[in-house]
């Protein structure tokens, strides 16, 4: 951020994502504009309040204005600010829109992050890369994602209280939630995305520094949501393939019965 950035002021955390940095500029752009508009309509008020004090019309005038520049003056400032809004808004929609295609071909990192009252849960899908079967009714706490261990596919999944993620790596998570409606918002990333019950929404981004930070929920969502906070650190690729591997050959030996178990 540079010294005029407005954002530099108001206490963010620094960017840690590769798209963060658009998020800023947008933040900036906008509090110029706020900044703008506050002088102008301030000078405004004050030309009002010397131009039209009692000294110089002492009697009100009743008939208004006689003329339509100020209905023109309305519609235009319409028209700009609706410009403005969606000479944004569309083209960093569009942006980050087209690069879903992009993201899933750069061997993203891929995990399901279950919010629940009062803490988030994270759900690996192991070196296989494929997620294993859930099912509610396996869940045996509100923090449980209720992996089907029946499936191959989950035996060597693997769930975590911290997220971990490779820098310069995409990650992509799903975010659903095992109760009521929560927020997952990683303020250093510059991303946020509500957590719905019956819902696994994904949300994307390319962390571009190692980092340690705390996980957030954005929404209120119950007496504890205050202390909903969770960690996330960000790692080394090698360091977090070789963390991966142990915890998915963990739990696949966990979870896969001896001949012994089997035979019976």
């Amino acid at each position: 951020m540079n010294s005029l950035s407005p954002s530099k002021f108001l206490g963010i955390p620094d960017n840690f994502s590769a798209h963060g940095g658009q998020v800023d500029h947008l933040i900036d752009v906008v509090h110029w504009l706020m900044i703008a508009l506050f002088v102008g309509w301030t000078l405004f008020f004050l030309f009002c309040l010397f131009r039209f004090r009692q000294s110089v019309s002492p009697k009100a005038s009743y008939t208004g204005v006689k003329n339509h520049i100020s209905s023109h003056l309305e519609v235009g400032i319409v028209i700009l600010e609706a410009v403005l809004l969606l000479g944004f808004a569309f083209p960093l929609w569009k942006d980050r829109t087209d690069t879903w295609e992009t993201v899933q071909e750069r061997d993203p990192v891929r995990v399901r992050v279950i919010g629940w009252q009062f803490g988030w849960t994270y759900h690996y899908p192991g070196e296989d890369g494929i997620f294993g079967r859930v099912d509610p009714r396996l869940m045996t706490s509100n923090s449980d994602p209720g992996i089907d261990l029946d499936d191959p596919n989950a035996l060597d999944d693997f769930t975590t209280s911290v997220l971990k993620i490779p820098v310069g790596r995409p990650s992509i998570l799903n975010i659903g939630s095992n109760d009521v409606i929560h927020n997952y918002a990683i303020v250093p990333m510059r991303i946020q995305q509500d957590a719905i019950p019956g819902r696994e929404i994904p949300m994307w981004f390319t962390p571009n520094k190692k980092l340690e930070t705390s996980v957030v929920c954005g929404q209120l969502c119950g007496e504890g949501h205050a202390n909903m906070a969770g960690q996330m650190e960000v790692i080394a690729d090698n360091t977090y393939r070789d963390w991966a591997a142990g915890e998915s050959a963990a739990a696949l030996k966990r979870n896969t019965p001896d001949e012994a178990t089997a035979s019976r």
